[in-house]
């Protein structure tokens, strides 16, 4: 009942299953009365069928109507045991979110011989056991995958995490932190400290000339004055800062793709990246044998 936002809904909810349990009771007593019907003598509804086939006027049978009884005490014990009335949670006090958190809470526990194990090595030997990898891959599948993909190697706007290039750093304690805290990258729209559309159009250049991408020559040497809007978080040399998340715009790996309309357009109107918190989900133990897998991925830049 938590989607109803008021608690009218679950007092209507409780009255109209009550009622329609009355009513089950009222059409067997209904249905348990021989019905007197004016004018017919031979214990008939007065219906007939193929000239010879009558229905007769008998009232139901005894065992059915004990099956039907017992049906709706049978549900009326059940209303009363488990929540089927409303807000009414039942003397049980059983729920199926609290039967998940079991499940998961014995799973858990089942979990902790095999990452005990885990939990002591060093990066060094975590990342060379097999068998904490073939775990790692797994966690990985189930709670990363979606956004960087199977292969790791993410898509426009999700990290590629196999090429060795870190936003927020790659040892193990920073990565451990990412995937625990989550991470949230934010670029302000910097138009209004650029200048004229011109001048946010040399400065797209010179952002572009820094790695080597295509771009308009003059454009980018007018532009590196006003490189120093961007330097605060990208640094004078452009290299980034993974205290902040900014990325290295020296590098050739572009999150959010490359080009001049698509610079400029992360100039005028900045850009946001979630990453969400994993913490509650994974233990330390698990995000410790994840950090290790993922670790493992990067290759050379």
């Amino acid at each position: 009942m938590s989607d109803f936002f008021h608690s009218g809904w679950s007092v209507f909810v409780a009255a109209l299953t009550l009622l329609s349990v009355v009513a089950c009771l009222w059409i067997l007593m209904v249905g348990a009365r021989r019905r007197v019907i004016a004018g017919v003598t031979d214990n008939s509804t007065g219906h007939v069928w193929d000239g010879d086939l009558k229905e007769l006027n008998n009232p139901l049978p005894k065992w059915w109507m004990g099956l039907f009884v017992l049906t709706v005490l049978f549900g009326l014990g059940y209303l009363a045991w488990y929540p089927g009335l409303g807000s009414f949670a039942g003397s049980s006090g059983w729920s199926s979110a609290s039967e998940v958190e079991a499940d998961d809470s014995k799973m858990r526990a089942s979990l902790v011989p095999l990452y005990a194990k885990f939990a002591t090595m060093d990066e060094a030997t975590l990342v060379k056991d097999a068998s904490a990898m073939a775990v790692g891959e797994r966690l990985f599948v189930n709670h990363c995958a979606t956004c960087h993909g199977s292969d790791a190697q993410g898509s426009k706007g999700f990290p590629n995490l196999a090429d060795g290039d870190w936003l927020w750093g790659g040892d193990l304690k920073a990565i451990k932190t990412s995937i625990a805290e989550g991470r949230q990258g934010v670029m302000p729209p910097m138009a209004a400290a650029v200048g004229s559309p011109e001048e946010i159009r040399q400065l797209a250049h010179h952002v572009l000339s820094l790695s080597g991408a295509p771009h308009d020559r003059l454009a980018a040497q007018f532009g590196k004055a006003k490189f120093g809007a961007c330097a605060a978080c990208h640094g004078l040399d452009g290299k980034g800062n993974v205290a902040l998340g900014a990325p290295n715009l020296t590098d050739k790996v572009w999150l959010h793709g490359y080009g001049e309309s698509l610079v400029i357009a992360l100039i005028n109107e900045g850009k946001t990246n979630v990453m969400p918190a994993h913490a509650a989900r994974l233990s330390a133990e698990q995000i410790h044998v994840l950090a290790g897998y993922v670790k493992q991925l990067a290759k050379a830049p």
